[in-house]
């Protein structure tokens, strides 16, 4: 089975990366890649002071090594708590929009499925500010499990 696991560093990518070593631990054989994309930045042209081109160079690479150490991040923690399944690993990095380079990694790679986590936003936040993993539910060529973090308890103060 090959599974892909998106991952952005968050708790909820952390019980999806948890989420996919249980489903690899029940399986005789899997492929895991884990994914990570960064959004590329761009120019303001209203921008109050001269920002250099240099600058958003360093910004993109910045936030490459960011989703690099994410995926490094994951694959340590799946080598680990999948140590007794029979699992290949690999890890990509990609440029562009989230939801997008999920669906057509998923979709190169032949991918069984899709494992991400669930920011847990509500109806009228996904209307504003979109949703990866419901775009990804609806384009993807393959089954997608949305995988809830565990909310922690909120302390609350009489």
């Amino acid at each position: 089975m090959k599974i892909l696991v998106a991952t952005d560093g968050t708790d909820f990518s952390r019980a999806a990366v948890d989420k996919c070593c249980e489903i690899a631990n029940q399986l005789t054989s899997a492929e895991i890649k884990v994914i990570s994309v960064y959004e590329p930045r761009h120019s303001i042209a209203a921008e109050p002071f001269a920002v250099s081109a240099e600058f958003y160079a360093n910004m993109d690479k910045l936030s490459k090594e960011q989703a690099d150490e994410w995926i490094n991040d994951a694959l340590k923690i799946m080598r680990a708590k999948c140590g007794e399944a029979k699992v290949e690993f690999s890890g990509v990095v990609e440029l562009g929009k989230p939801s997008q380079a999920i669906v057509e990694t998923a979709s190169s790679w032949d991918a069984d499925l899709i494992v991400m986590g669930s920011h847990g936003r509500g109806f009228l936040e996904r209307l504003t500010l979109g949703s990866v993993s419901n775009a990804v539910v609806h384009q993807a060529p393959c089954s997608v499990l949305i995988v809830k973090a565990v909310q922690t308890a909120r302390a609350t103060t009489a």
